[in-house]
Order: C-alpha cells, then structure tokens, then sequence
C-alpha cells in the first residue's frame, strides 16, 4: 500500500520527517518496504518563461522558442529549446528539462542536441512525461505567477511516497487515516480525525435496494445522486492517487478509488441509465456468466454473492464491478452503493475465480461495519462538491454487525507476556488513542474494525508495540550451572544425521511446498489412504497435502530441468500427510531423494555421459538408512507388494527394503514412464523414500540409560575368510542366500559378500552359481581344523534350507 506524506498530514499534525515516521511505523509493525520521493525524479526540471516562439525553419510542426529559465543558467541568457507541442506559445509558463536531468516517463537523459539543424537546449514537458498524468497533447501550462528558475520538484510540491506492507490481521490500516492514528498514539504527532456531516437526501431514492443473500451481505446501504457532471478529479485527488500509484479516470472513478485508500471503505458507483428494476445482493446462478471491469468474463456458481438487478449480474460483490454498468463521460446519475460482505465468501469466491482487487484486499480482512453510513456520506459528499448533482435520501437493507467484543484485561500482563513494565495509566492512554473503551476495572471494549482482537493477549500486543519494540529489554533464559543437557529428542537427531549424510553423498537439500496440486498428490496417493484436502488453500494448485515428497522433488526438478541443469540431486526431510478413517490427520517423517539427468558428464574416458540407474538408488537408500540407525544388514529386498512403490515406479526396476516381511523401511528404484509423462520430466529418473517413522528406535542399555552397543574394541587375532560356491535356482535373489549365510553361525561370522554370479557352461539350464566370500573372526583364541569345518557345515546347511548345493 502507498500513500505520500502530504496525504498522511492531511490526517496526522506533525513535522516529522519522512525517515522519523518510516522508523516509527518500523517499529510499532507496519514495515516500510520503500519511501520514493519524486522530487528526486524532478531534479533538473525547472519553471522556464517562453519569451518568443518561432517556426522551425525545416520542421512544419516544430517551433523553436527562447526561454528565460532563470538568472544561474547560461549567465542568465535566454535558451533555445526545439518543441514539437501545439500549445507552445509567447509568454507562457512551463516545466523545462535542462541537459543531464532523466524523463521520469521513459528514463531519457536530456542532452544538449541538433533537431532538424536547430540547437536545442534541453525540452518542454508534459505531465506524462513527468508522469503527472495522462495528458500527452501538450507541455505543462503553469499559471502566470510561477516564480521563472524555481525548481519544479519544490513548486509542485511534491511529497515523498511511502510503500508499506499492512499484515492481513491489520485491516484497519488498509487506509492512510487507520495508519495515521496508530502513528499518533505511537507519538507521531496529533491525529486528525476526518468528520463529515450527515449529507441529507432531498428526494426519495427512486431505486429498491435489498438484500437477499444477508449470509453473503448483511447490510447494503445505496442512494442515488441526479444530475452530476463526470468530468476529470482535482488535480489534488489525481496527486493522492498517482502516489498510491492509482491512475486517475474519471472524477466518480477517482472518488470511489481515493475514499478506499483513504479511509480503508471500498464503494461502488454505477451509472443508474445502465440499470433496470430493483439492485439487490444475492447468490449467483451456477453457470451465470458476468464481465468485469477488467475486460475478461467470469463464470459464477451459488456459492459467490453478486449486486444485480432485474437483468442480471452488474458486480461481483466486493470484488470487482461490472464492464456495462460502469459509470462514463456521459453519466449523469449515478447509484453509490457501501455494503458490508462477508470475509470468508469474498475470500473463498476471489480465490475460485482467480480474481484479485484493491477491493477484495479489504473485504476479505473485514472492513469497519460501523463506517457504512459515514463512508456513503464521504463517498456522497465529494460527488455533491466536485461533480454536482442532487442526493436522494440514503435506503439501507440489512444491518451489519453491530456488537463489539469486550475484553476482561490485567494490566500486568503486558509485563508478564510482554516482557516489559508499563505503567498503568500509560496503557490506558495507549488504549484509549486507538479508539479501545477502557472501563476502570479494566474491562475493555474493542472498536468493530478490529477484528483482530479477540483476547488479552491482543491487548497486550497492541500496548507493547505501541510502547516500542525496541524498548523490551534482552534478558537471557536462566541456565543451571554445568554443563547443558542435549536438548535434541532422537528424531532431531536421526534428521540431523541424514541430512549431513545425505550432503556429503552430493545430493542437494530442497525445501518444497507441503501443498500440492490435487492430481499431482492423486498420482502417489497409496492405496487404501485418502488424500487430506484444504477446504481454503492458497491457490488451488495447493489444495492437497502431500502424500509422499517425491511429486515437490519432481516439480523441482523439472523446474531445473527447464533451466538447463544437466543433473539434478536432490533430497528433503519433511512430512507426508494422511487422512485416517475417523477424519483426522496423520502425519508420517520421511526422507525422499530424487536423481535425474546425468551421473557422470560426457568425458574421455567414459564417452556419452552415463545415467542414474536403479543401483545407483538402492546404494543410496541403504546408506542413508545406515546411517538413520538401521539394520540394514537384516534388511530384506522385496518387490512392489502391499506398502510398496506401486504405480508410480518401474516394476521391474523398483523395490523395497523391509524389515520382516510388512515392515517397510523404504522403496526405491526408477520411476514409472507413466509418472515422468505425468509431470511433464524427461527419463530416467531414480527415486529414494525413506519412512523414518518405520525405523526402530535403538534399544536402551538395562542399565544407565546409554545404548547397548558396547565400546569398539580391535579384534586381537587375524579373521580368517572361507569361499564357497552354491548352485541355486535362477529366480532367487542373491540377498536371500547372503542373509542365510550370514545368520548360519553368528557368534563366528561377521561379514559376508557376493564376489561372483555365473551363468553359462557347466551349470544347469534354471539355475546359476553364486559365489560367497565368508569371513569369520576368532574370539579369544585361533581357530582349529575341526571349529572351521563346523561352521562350514553351519554354511552349507543354511544354504540347503534354500535349495542351494554346494558345488564341487
């Protein structure tokens, strides 16, 4: 929101400057985002006098004047100046552009130049170019007391332009006077609150207006005004305008827009010619179709209210109005209509349509219901002044809410909760400046435009931001003596560790939306699990919750894709969002990582750059689930059944990693062509997802509360290593025979490995060899012939109980 500082002073007493005010709203939480002042855009304009005019002697529509531009530009000689504009004459008064001063309008810097052969000295302005208006027919004529060589900046009076950032809980700052009184009982001066005399109706409005959606709109307050002229606004309006960085229309236009900014009051006005029968609120027709003053057509459905009459839909209530009723040059009577609208259905209704206005800002952050009859005569007041007329008397339909909330307050809570002591009597002050009632035991009643207010702790906020912020001392927590305990719970720290991992693995951290467009979030819904749906999102391409971190991982990597990145690694930790049967949410911690595009670049050696592939993620699933604290040396690879990646990835190059055969620490592998189609990602593309939640958490120790994995102690004898070679059916996975292996004699076997799968001569059709290299480590003493020969045994039996033979 913008507004200059002369529009602020029209309701704020104070000499402050535009830096003391831009440190005050800083600190009282409205944040400045910029302060612009125009004046510097005007340096190096100034007034010039036109002493003669005269045709240019190559150009039929170029003159070439002399201009007096004051007694410190060339040793106070007159300047030629070539100008193309039709009003140029001798002896007016206008705005000069000497060399090295910057067209605001285009950012021109004016240089000293031959036109057509003639010497020019710079140029005559016009309030475009200046960007002072539309008007671009002719340069600026100023008035014949123009003081000839003043800077133009200074005689325009031209007022720096504050940028502000209102939060959607501060609603009643959405008008320069709302901010003009909390700046005042932050000690900003004295405020100056804008009275306006009821303006009385001189006939009977001649239009019915009702409402009949008072769920949508409980109140529409409208009169008619007769016989006005819609010419152009004041030139002081269009300078308050410009500055919000409005653009001026039409003086009925222009009115509607400045009491909005002004006052925080959207209103409407339309021309009454355009109208038939009755205007009323109401819902609209599913189907019904209306266009707006943006030029572009909306479709509507029964859950949007809407202003229209006996015709049809004139406004999409308290958003945007209508492109056919809207009010022309040619207007003479005109309907202003001030209603109160509800903020969810104005919000929900902008939000479907994709519809955003000045309006809609204000409404769905709720207006003042108490403002309506003195916006309309505000809203009547300037038309009567500035474009004539005669009102009628003011209909009102409907009431808007009308009952203030009441706070039981303590004053000493502003130092419990605030954090600082603030005498009593000050509170009340501080209250009392922004319009709250403070009764003497403290019972405080809440102005209606505060909709934010809702409990002490409100109140509180309000006196201590008003006491200043900055005033709050820093206190540090209390800290016993020692040294601190760990603060991190075990999941924290489990995160930690993956995401380290994960770093120096060379994947990439993303942070992505936990929102996701309802067909994106469909496509990796598991079976059985509904999706968890926002009946109010952000958008509607953020209206599911994510069911798995892959679809934001892959969204992400399209959009690197679509930059030229050759490669793409990347992993997030977050949650994954369910809906259980009984309607409540479940929330489940997961690790998902994405590889796309290239592992290794074109190069020498290698040739054509070489791609992920299923290996690559399988290797990083069990080292990031190693490092998470499992066992992944009892860990089972399982296909696609039940909890696995079903759909979404590759059949044949995907699986799970399971701890028993229905617990599933993670999945892995390629994803599905389907789902690479589906976000529009160019294959092949690997996939980890880790359920953190699935992991078991290490058993404590019986005693002392450590963990029960002992200290490392280097073994004191050398390990010895046995080979063997199975014949074992072709269809079984090599990681069935190595867990066996493994678990045949674990006091004794400490590791084992698959050195070697070979199919061809000498073994059966259907079957294949597999090669185990077997290590065991001796304890307290050497291994003899017979210790050896058992385990083997131990081996090969567990092998057998496979189908396994040993091969000779």
């Amino acid at each position: 929101m913008k507004f200059s500082l002369e529009w602020l002073r029209y309701f704020l007493d104070t000499e402050a400057s535009a830096a003391e005010i831009s440190a005050k709203l800083n600190a009282i939480g409205i944040e400045v985002e910029g302060i612009e002042d125009p004046a510097d855009k005007l340096a190096g304009f100034r007034i010039a006098h036109v002493l003669t005019a005269a045709r240019h002697p190559d150009a039929d529509k170029l003159q070439v004047l002399t201009v007096d531009a004051g007694d410190d530009i060339n040793g106070g000689q007159p300047l030629q100046v070539v100008c193309g504009a039709p009003n140029a004459r001798a002896g007016m008064k206008g705005v000069l552009g000497l060399p090295g001063a910057v067209v605001p309008a285009n950012g021109m810097e004016l240089r000293k130049s031959a036109i057509r052969g003639v010497e020019s000295n710079g140029m005559m302005c016009s309030t475009r170019e200046l960007e002072l208006g539309d008007d671009h027919d002719g340069i600026i004529e100023l008035p014949g007391d123009a003081p000839v060589g003043a800077g133009f900046a200074a005689y325009h009076g031209a007022s720096p332009v504050f940028d502000v950032a209102i939060t959607p809980n501060r609603p009643d700052c959405m008008g320069v006077q709302g901010i003009a009184r909390d700046l005042a009982a932050a000690g900003i001066g004295s405020f100056k609150p804008f009275v306006q005399e009821p303006v009385t109706g001189s006939f009977p409005c001649p239009v019915e207006i009702r409402t009949d959606d008072p769920a949508g709109c409980p109140a529409f307050y409208g009169r008619v005004i007769r016989g006005v002229r819609n010419g152009a606004s004041p030139e002081w309006m269009q300078a308050r305008l410009i500055a919000a960085g409005q653009r001026p229309i039409s003086a009925l236009v222009d009115i509607t827009n400045y009491v909005m900014l002004a006052f925080g009051r959207p209103a409407h006005a339309y021309d009454l010619a355009k109208l038939t029968g009755a205007v009323f609120a109401r819902r609209a027709q599913d189907g019904e179709q209306v266009l707006a003053l943006n030029e572009k057509s909306y479709t509507l459905d029964s859950s949007m209210t809407v202003i229209a009459d006996d015709a049809g839909v004139h406004d999409i209530a308290g958003i945007m109005g209508g492109e056919h009723s809207g009010c022309s040059e040619e207007t003479t009577d005109v309907l202003l209509e001030v209603a109160y609208f509800d903020p969810e259905r104005i919000g929900a209704t902008g939000r479907a349509l994709g519809l955003s206005s000045d309006a809609r800002t204000r409404f769905e952050r709720g207006v003042d219901p108490a403002f309506l009859d003195t916006g309309l005569d505000i809203l009547s007041a300037l038309i009567l002044k500035i474009c004539g007329g005669e009102a009628s008397e003011v209909v009102r339909a409907g009431s808007p809410p009308s009952v203030p909330k009441i706070v039981a307050y303590d004053p000493a809570l502003a130092e419990r909760l605030g954090g600082v002591a603030i005498p009593e009597a000050q509170q009340r002050a501080t209250l009392a400046a922004l319009d709250f009632a403070v009764a003497d035991d403290w019972t405080v009643t809440v102005p209606l435009r505060r909709h934010d207010v809702e409990g002490p702790a409100d109140i509180v906020e309000e006196v201590v931001r008003i006491h200043g912020l900055d005033n709050i001392a820093s206190v540090p927590l209390p800290r016993p003596a020692g040294v601190a305990a760990p603060t991190a719970t075990a999941a924290q720290v489990q995160e930690r560790r993956l995401r380290r991992a994960a770093a120096a693995l060379g994947l990439n951290e993303a942070v992505t939306w936990s929102f996701l467009p309802t067909a994106a979030a469909a496509h990796f819904a598991v079976d059985g699990q509904q999706l968890w749906t926002l009946e109010n999102p952000i958008s509607e391409d953020m209206k599911a919750m994510r069911p798995s971190l892959l679809p934001g991982l892959l969204m992400a990597a399209k959009r690197n894709e679509d930059r030229g990145a050759a490669s793409a690694r990347l992993f997030e930790i977050g949650r994954r969002y369910f809906r259980k049967a009984d309607g409540s949410s479940d929330e489940k911690p997961t690790f998902g990582a994405l590889l796309a595009g290239e592992k290794l670049p074109r190069g020498w050696a290698t040739g054509k750059p070489q791609a992920f592939d299923a290996y690559d993620a399988k290797a990083l699933a069990e080292a990031l689930l190693a490092e998470a604290g499992a066992p992944v040396g009892n860990l089972m690879v399982m296909g696609p059944d039940g909890m696995g990646p079903g759909a979404q990835f590759h059949p044949g190059q995907s699986a799970t990693l399971r701890l028993g055969p229905k617990n599933v620490l993670a999945r892995f592998g390629t994803l599905h062509p389907r789902t690479l189609a589906a976000f529009d990602i160019d294959g092949p593309v690997m996939a980890v997802e880790l359920f953190l939640d699935a992991i078991p958490a290490p058993k404590k120790a019986a005693q002392g509360g450590g963990f029960a994995r002992p200290a490392y102690a280097p073994p004191a004898l050398q390990s010895v290593a046995r080979d063997f070679a199975f014949l074992v059916d072709a269809a079984l996975p090599a990681g069935d025979l190595l867990r066996a292996v493994k678990g045949a004699d674990k006091a004794n076997i400490v590791d084992a490995r698959i050195f070697d799968d070979f199919r061809g001569a000498g073994v059966p059709e259907g079957r294949k060899s597999l090669a185990v290299e077997v290590t065991l480590q001796p304890g307290e003493k050497s291994y003899t012939d017979e210790e050896i020969k058992a385990i083997s045994g131990k081996v090969v039996a567990a092998a057998q109980k496979l189908g396994a033979e040993l091969r000779g």
